[in-house]
């Protein structure tokens, strides 16, 4: 049941800063020797008034990443706290991100992956001042550049909103996992001690994780860019994905519908509406990403696509009958 977390009952021995730590940072890496680095300097250049560690997780790398993690582990041996796996937990079904942040010392957590990295040397520090001031917030987040695997930006951000912004659990639910990026998350770490069955079940962690946070209190949203997601790098979640055959798609989806039928069941059946409307619009986008442009109109689908602006079915037609000029015109965007 929802509930939210008895926070009071446990509150006094989970939140305790330990060792005068006040945030953790998670990062997972696996096979990201050309990234990881990018990753550990953006870390250690913040600028804080307190003790912070970094919790790096290496998933039995076969490339140089262990190497690279060595070389800062031994230069920041007070900092830097890596766990160097000999086999791979993810292939195991193992949550790597929930395993590595399991022994996070700090008041509140903060998550970034190995191929990513945080561009303002003050996002620590913004971040904890505001949750230190608002004891009712859950998880904090802030706007995202996205850039290439050379850094470069993309026209595009992950950028929710124009202006800060306290989100509810409808619009977490329905802005999907790309409504926050992972690397711009932070939220107290006694939240994540005792983690629902649709979080430790989902296929993926970050969307159910911030529909969690969002269900314990409030989501505040900070409008600066303050982390860089990279889009496509070597065994990135959006490399997989692209190349991934129907059947897998399918069944991702499938997952996460099983995931957030759980959210429903968890919270008590208080947010079914919108639950089923994003399970529906999942539905529609992957018919549309196979190329079904023919059952989108029709059948259960029918009354969505009915429902989209001019706009938004303009862009299935040129889909549907000049699929190249979409592929030309999404590499002119990305140069």
């Amino acid at each position: 049941m929802c509930k939210k977390t008895k926070i009071k009952e446990i509150i006094n021995e989970s939140s305790v800063i330990m060792d005068n730590i006040m945030v953790s940072i998670s990062c997972t890496t696996y096979n990201h020797e050309d990234y990881i680095a990018d990753a550990l300097e953006s870390f250690l250049m913040q600028k804080t008034k307190y003790k912070y560690e970094i919790l790096i997780h290496d998933d039995a790398s076969t490339d140089r990443t262990a190497d690279i993690i060595k070389y800062y582990e031994k230069k920041y041996p007070e900092i830097i706290k890596p766990i160097y796996q000999t086999y791979n937990q993810y292939s195991k079904g193992v949550k790597v991100g929930k395993f590595n942040r399991g022994r996070a010392k700090g008041k509140y957590i903060a998550i970034c992956e190995g191929d990513d990295f945080w561009t303002d040397a003050n996002k620590l520090q913004k971040q904890v001042d505001y949750m230190e001031l608002h004891p009712d917030c859950s998880m904090c987040v802030h706007a995202t550049y996205k850039v290439n695997v050379e850094k470069v930006k993309y026209r595009k951000h992950v950028r929710p909103n124009i202006g800060n912004k306290i989100y509810s659990v409808e619009e977490v639910i329905d802005g999907g996992g790309g409504l926050f990026a992972t690397n711009s998350i932070m939220y107290p770490r006694y939240l994540g001690i005792n983690m629902p069955d649709f979080y430790n079940n989902a296929p993926i962690g970050d969307y159910p994780l911030a529909i969690y946070l969002a269900l314990q209190g409030k989501v505040y949203y900070i409008d600066e860019f303050m982390s860089a997601y990279r889009i496509m790098s070597k065994g990135s979640w959006s490399e997989k994905m692209k190349e991934a055959p129907a059947e897998k798609r399918i069944d991702h989806i499938n997952k996460i519908e099983d995931m957030l039928i759980g959210v429903d069941e968890y919270s008590d059946y208080k947010y079914t509406t919108v639950i089923k409307k994003h399970i529906q619009e999942n539905r529609f986008n992957l018919m549309l990403k196979l190329g079904k442009f023919s059952e989108i109109k029709t059948g259960q689908f029918k009354e969505h696509y009915s429902s989209l602006d001019l706009k938004s079915k303009m862009k299935i037609f040129v889909k549907q009958y000049f699929p190249n000029a979409v592929k030309l015109f999404r590499t002119i965007k990305r140069t």
